[in-house]
């Protein structure tokens, strides 16, 4: 019977960086390139057209950041299973990306033949966690939690935020101006430490429970 083979879409700014992801990829027979996009746009419009079975994905992009692409991609309902390659080994990014769905999480600077064995890992739903990535988790769950820090109407306003509703139709649910949501999400993303939305809503899925 005949090996299963991976249909895979590579992300990268660095047209060089695809090349080589490629390039490492094609060692495998398992593993096929049939998609590839320069930013996180055009990872959505592929993802929307090509049915893929794997997507390995930069972090640090102009425009969609890997991160909201990731986040993008899985509200799109894309099933695929998402490996983050970068450069930055930083405890929070790994935390976020796990949390926002991210199957596997590579560092560019590892050995071509140990990448390429995790990705095909990943492909086949067999990767697990190293115990770096793992311990790096574990500090950022135990973390005090930042949620604590708002009012119970933030934190309402907040939670309206991460079902992905605009300032207006939280004013309808809520019963409040929308210059009042506007005061809130200002409030508590001043409160949480972050500049955006998306950031404010990534903490909190993280810590809701």
């Amino acid at each position: 019977m005949a090996a299963t083979s991976y249909k895979v879409m590579i992300v990268d700014d660095h047209p060089l960086m695809i090349r080589a992801v490629e390039q490492l990829l094609r060692l495998s027979p398992l593993l096929q390139v049939v998609a590839r996009a320069n930013n996180g746009s055009e990872a959505l419009m592929a993802a929307r057209v090509t049915a893929v079975d794997l997507i390995v994905l930069d972090l640090n992009m102009p425009g969609l950041s890997g991160l909201e692409t990731l986040i993008s991609l899985r509200a799109e309902g894309c099933q695929a299973k998402i490996v983050v390659l970068t450069v930055s080994d930083s405890p929070a990014d790994i935390a976020n990306l796990i949390h926002a769905g991210a199957d596997a999480y590579l560092l560019k600077d590892c050995e071509p033949e140990y990448l390429l064995e995790q990705i095909l890992q990943t492909a086949q739903g067999q990767h697990t966690l190293s115990e770096n990535i793992q311990n790096s988790l574990d500090a950022e769950k135990n973390k005090i939690n930042p949620l604590q820090k708002l009012t119970e109407r933030e934190f309402v306003v907040l939670r309206e935020v991460a079902k992905g509703l605009s300032n207006k139709q939280i004013a309808q649910e809520l019963l409040i101006s929308e210059e009042t949501v506007k005061v809130h999400i200002r409030n508590f993303l001043r409160k949480l430490g972050v500049h955006s939305r998306v950031a404010a809503t990534l903490l909190f899925l993280e810590y809701k429970s």
